[in-house]
C-alpha cells in the first residue's frame, strides 16, 4: 500500500453532497482505503474568478493502484458525477486531483507529481494541512509551504 493524497474540489450545484458522494466513490473503489478526510473549506474561485464559490477538501488514502490508475479512477468518478471540461480552471460539478504519491515524481503527458501548482495554491493547502500538515512536498512540509500564502476568502464550511 503507497500513501497518497486527493484534493477534491466543487462549485456546481449542492457542493457539501457532491463531495461527499466523490469521496463515498473513491472509499468503494478497488484497490484504494480512505484514511483521512479534511472538513470542507469554502474558497473563492482561483485563475478564472467569474465564477460561483468552492468548496475544497483533501483526503488521504492508501492505495494499491498506480499514480497513473489513482488518476484514472478519479478522473473515471469525475465522468459518472457529470464533470464536463470546458474551460480551464472554469465551474465544474467534481475536481479529483492527485496531489502527492509517496514522495513520487512524475512528469509525463498525463500526470505531474506532486500536483504542480499545490504549494501556490491555499484552497488545496488550508484541507491538506489539516490532515497532512508535516508532509513535504517539494522543499517544505504542507504546513511551510501554507505559512506563505494568503489565506483570505477561506473558511470551514460549517457541517
Amino acid at each position: 500500500m503507497k500513501a497518497a493524497y486527493l484534493g477534491l474540489g466543487s462549485n456546481i450545484g449542492d457542493k457539501a453532497a457532491t463531495l461527499a458522494e466523490a469521496v463515498a466513490r473513491l472509499a468503494v473503489t478497488p484497490g484504494i482505503r480512505v484514511t483521512a478526510r479534511s472538513a470542507d473549506y469554502r474558497t473563492p474561485p482561483w485563475g478564472d474568478t467569474d465564477q460561483d464559490w468552492f468548496l475544497n477538501a483533501a483526503l488521504g488514502v492508501e492505495t494499491t493502484l498506480s499514480p497513473h490508475a489513482l488518476l484514472e479512477a478519479g478522473l473515471a468518478i469525475e465522468t459518472a458525477m457529470g464533470r464536463v471540461r470546458e474551460r480551464r480552471w472554469g465551474p465544474r460539478v467534481i475536481d479529483i486531483d492527485v496531489l502527492s504519491y509517496a514522495g513520487a515524481t512524475i512528469a509525463d503527458e498525463r500526470l505531474v507529481l506532486p500536483h504542480r501548482f499545490v504549494r501556490e495554491r491555499a484552497f488545496v493547502l488550508v484541507p491538506l494541512a489539516e490532515i497532512a500538515p508535516h508532509l513535504v512536498i517539494g522543499p517544505e512540509t504542507v504546513a511551510q509551504a501554507l505559512a506563505k500564502l494568503d489565506t483570505t476568502g477561506i473558511e470551514r464550511n460549517p457541517a
